[in-house]
């Protein structure tokens, strides 16, 4: 066990920024972060490299779309454009406008607001991620990454370890279960260990620095 902390610890050290903070998102439980984080989940769903994806999140964010309000209306081009800075190239015109819809539902269904969707969660992680599915481009995969990155503002999610972040964790000798790795770190690390997890998934390069 306590092998397993200092290898968490170290971990931390080396990848433990979590994806909404490469992309210049302050995440707390409040509408536009919780918003942009759930842009950022689209984005990452894709089969693109993720520092491209976190940059197409950050772009929006430049261009003032931080808000469903706001990315309702934008126009499409304004939204293609965004993406294209970034070199979110062959899923930019097809992502443009899943982001269209996906903010004109959380209007229409949350008042704008995820923490409506929390609410109507009630504390089911399950519920959640079913709830999550229902945005446009956002399948298993996107509603994973969301519900990694909330389990730093949602605490009813921790721990929050999905099959990549496990991968990870197998792959540098750290235990396969979400408990156990949860025990590893302070709650409020939890999520900063399942991003650097998914690195570890990713990127050779990650488990050999550790």
């Amino acid at each position: 066990m306590a092998d397993h902390k200092k290898l968490a610890a170290k971990l931390l050290d080396v990848a433990g920024e979590t994806y909404a903070e490469q992309a210049g998102i302050r995440l707390a439980d409040k509408p536009s972060p919780l918003y942009r984080l759930l842009v950022l989940s689209v984005l990452l769903s894709t089969r693109i490299k993720a520092d491209i994806a976190v940059a197409a999140a950050a772009e929006l964010g430049k261009a003032g779309m931080r808000t469903p309000e706001k990315m309702r209306a934008a126009t499409w081009q304004q939204r293609v454009d965004a993406l294209g800075r970034a070199h979110y190239v062959r899923y930019d015109e097809s992502t443009a406008t899943a982001l269209g819809d996906g903010a004109q539902l959380l209007l229409d269904e949350y008042k704008g607001d995820m923490r409506g969707l929390r609410k109507a969660a009630d504390g089911d992680a399950g519920a959640l991620h079913g709830l999550l599915r229902k945005f446009p481009r956002l399948g298993p995969v996107g509603a994973d990454i969301f519900c990694r990155e909330a389990q730093g503002v949602w605490p009813e999610l921790r721990p929050y370890f999905d099959r990549k972040t496990l991968d990870g964790a197998k792959r540098i000798g750290l235990p396969g279960d979400a408990s156990a790795l949860a025990k590893l770190v302070k709650g409020d690390d939890v999520g900063r260990l399942a991003a650097a997890l998914v690195r570890v998934s990713l990127d050779k390069e990650v488990a050999r620095r550790l």
